[in-house]
């Protein structure tokens, strides 16, 4: 790397950690930055990224490499955080909003005890509702209580009109994988419809994934319990989105 680019870099960076904590060990990947217990701080990380990222681009898009440097990283810092900022804070508000709390445990979804999991990564906010308390048997139609439930989310959501929303349904493997895509897709698009009539303006996409990403092997009842999902992903933006089926 140019020597006259290195030194804002690393200052620019030393400014952000200041700024933002401690950096706890990656194990030689990606810098993250933790919280107190253990958990990754989205938004200081974000800061910390996005910070190297600008610094970077700003050292090698024009001459005057130091100062260009010292401001793509300063704007970096600022966008990355941003980005984090709000993913935490849209988590935490829809948890709190469900009268539940944000578990970013990667075991919560085998846990049966759990109807409803918020989570969320530095790329997205997921909502997880468990089908049993979603729809009765063999029916696409949310019921009463959830619909409500799905409703309580609108205000949120209206705090972030740029929010990209997907619904996501999941079955077991009971029965074909054409009759479970069908199900599985009339259940993800009554959920992102119930959202979308509820007063949002949010751009709202659905998709089916049948029994492609199970939690959990279908193997016995209460795995395929687990199985059965409506899971809800908020984006900040359209790099962000991915494939559910998939991912």
């Amino acid at each position: 790397m140019n020597r006259r680019i290195l030194k804002p870099i690393l200052a620019s960076s030393v400014a952000v950690l200041l700024f933002s904590g401690c950096v706890a060990g990656g194990g030689g990947g990606m810098p993250t930055i933790n919280n107190a217990d253990g958990t990754p701080n989205r938004t200081q990380t974000g800061a910390l990224l996005g910070g190297l990222l600008g610094a970077v681009i700003g050292g090698t898009t024009a001459s005057g490499g130091g100062k260009r440097v010292a401001i793509g990283g300063a704007a970096g810092a600022a966008i990355g955080a941003a980005i984090g900022y709000s993913l935490d804070q849209q988590a935490r508000e829809v948890a709190q909003t469900l009268n539940t709390n944000v578990n970013n445990n990667p075991s919560a979804e085998q846990d049966a005890s759990q109807d409803l999991i918020v989570s969320n990564t530095d790329k997205y906010v997921k909502i997880m509702f468990r089908d049993d308390m979603m729809f009765a048997t063999n029916s696409s139609t949310p019921t009463a209580s959830a619909q409500a439930k799905i409703s309580q989310l609108t205000p949120v959501l209206q705090k972030y009109p740029n929010t990209i929303i997907q619904t996501v349904g999941h079955t077991d493997s009971r029965g074909s994988f054409a009759h479970n895509q069908s199900l599985s897709e009339a259940r993800a698009s009554s959920v992102g419809n119930t959202i979308h009539t509820s007063g949002v303006s949010n751009p709202v996409y659905s998709k089916g994934c049948s029994f492609s990403k199970p939690i959990a092997q279908n193997t016995s009842d209460a795995n395929m319990a687990l199985n059965r999902r409506v899971e809800v992903y908020l984006y900040p933006n359209q790099a962000s989105v991915t494939d559910p089926c998939r991912n």
